[in-house]
């Protein structure tokens, strides 16, 4: 009924603004313990918009960041009072509030600011583009076959930073009058020298394999996710052999949008709970922690949506499966590494004993994994990565340095923004 629907929408939008403003009360208690930078210093920003929800993009920049900051220092930029509290417990290099854009143009003001990166798409960039005299890159929050991976946006960007021959292939078949050569640097995957982390169990005999499912998507072309297809088969095949450990790492916004989407990864949850119960040795686990790394090298085994999973785990050179999207909609592009993958579709899913097994052990296989590792990473050498992280950023300084003293006449104008604007109130998207 319209009316009784209306009331609900406006009890949740009510709920929402008290939430953001009891948050923001903490975020005023807690600022005083995270004073900014001392003026001058900051040379990198890594600007970040969204709410807390979509945290898992900047975390796993972490150690690359904390990498890096010895030499050029970082701090985070956050519009989001959510976003920032959880950044102030776990962030290796300091992050900021700036909530209003005047707040945003005194921080630029007093920092010597040369590169602002970007790990995602999020429309209130455009708050930051308008400063010129720094450099706008877009790190991304890791490499797919997604659309998302191609769209136009990227020409916002002065530089993006790439993974590889298999980002710029695909890049150059999808924007037009795109200068690759200047604008998209590789540098492989330099998360993946950091992938480590204490294992919740003892290894042993049972073959370990990750699942880790995207969420439903927001449209069709993105309706990329699995739990509702083939994770509960799947998952619970695995449970009853006695053979595997499951460790299942749900995307964190799995079943925000979709009621069934949430039943199912639900169901996944409460089998792994039961089949621990069952068999305390197991140590299955329901893995929504902030770190990612241990576990795409402890599974002998992964399964994993069409996301950025699939290309952290292939940066390991480990199996892996990828599944097929059951809705004919759903955007998937052949032409690169998912053209060669091995697929696993939902009428597979509860034959996946077997289907791990072939994929972990049959030569062919393992010959095409590697020729993709390396297509999409490049050499995948523990260090290079991050070495070639590292040359970008000397190569991005080094130009600032060329543009600086080439205007090192030119008048300083403001570049404030004449609609100055409070930002709306927070609304967590998970209600």
């Amino acid at each position: 009924m319209p009316l009784l629907h209306d009331i609900r929408t406006a009890r949740r939008v009510l709920r929402n603004i008290l939430r953001s403003r009891a948050t923001r009360r903490r975020v005023a208690r807690e600022e005083p313990k995270h004073p900014h930078p001392a003026p001058g210093t900051i040379k990198i920003a890594v600007y970040f918009a969204d709410a807390k929800v979509n945290l898992y993009q900047i975390r796993q920049w972490y150690a690359p960041l904390a990498e890096i900051a010895g030499d050029w220092p970082v701090a985070i930029i956050s519009r989001s009072p959510s976003a920032v509290l959880a950044l102030w417990e776990e962030a290796p290099v300091p992050a900021l509030y700036l909530r209003r854009v005047a707040d945003l143009e005194h921080f630029v003001s007093e920092q010597d600011i040369r590169i602002v990166f970007y790990v995602n798409q999020n429309a209130r960039n455009f708050q930051m583009f308008r400063y010129g005299r720094m450099w706008h890159v877009f790190i991304n929050h890791g490499e797919s076959d997604k659309m998302y991976m191609t769209t136009n946006q990227f020409k916002a960007y002065d530089y993006s930073l790439v993974a590889g021959d298999a980002a710029l292939d695909r890049l150059s078949h999808k924007l037009w009058d795109f200068d690759l050569a200047k604008r998209a640097i590789p540098i492989g995957r330099p998360q993946a020298d950091h992938f480590a982390g204490e294992l919740p169990f003892v290894p042993d005999e049972r073959t370990v394999v990750l699942y880790a499912p995207t969420w439903e998507g927001d449209r069709a072309a993105a309706a990329y996710g699995s739990i509702a297809t083939h994770g509960v088969a799947l998952v619970e095949a695995l449970l009853a052999t006695g053979r595997h450990r499951v460790i299942y790492r749900p995307h964190p916004r799995s079943g925000v949008l979709d009621a069934d989407y949430r039943a199912a990864n639900q169901r996944i949850i409460a089998s792994i709970a039961a089949a621990n119960q069952a068999d305390p040795a197991a140590h299955h686990v329901f893995d929504d922690g902030p770190s990612l790394g241990w576990q795409l090298v402890a599974a002998d085994v992964a399964i994993t949506d069409i996301s950025a999973m699939v290309y952290d785990r292939l940066a390991t050179g480990k199996p892996l499966l990828v599944t097929r999207p059951s809705s004919p909609l759903a955007d998937v592009d052949e032409n690169g590494y998912l053209g060669a993958c091995e697929w696993l579709r939902a009428d597979e899913a509860s034959d996946i004993v077997a289907i791990a097994e072939r994929v972990q052990f049959d030569e062919d296989a393992r010959s095409r994994l590697e020729y993709w590792v390396h297509r999409h990473f490049g050499d995948t050498t523990p260090g290079e990565a991050t070495r070639r992280f590292r040359a970008a950023i000397s190569h991005l300084l080094g130009e600032w340095d060329k543009h600086e003293l080439a205007h090192a006449g030119d008048p300083r104008v403001s570049e404030a923004d004449p609609f100055d604007d409070e930002d709306d109130e927070e609304a967590p998207p998970t209600e």
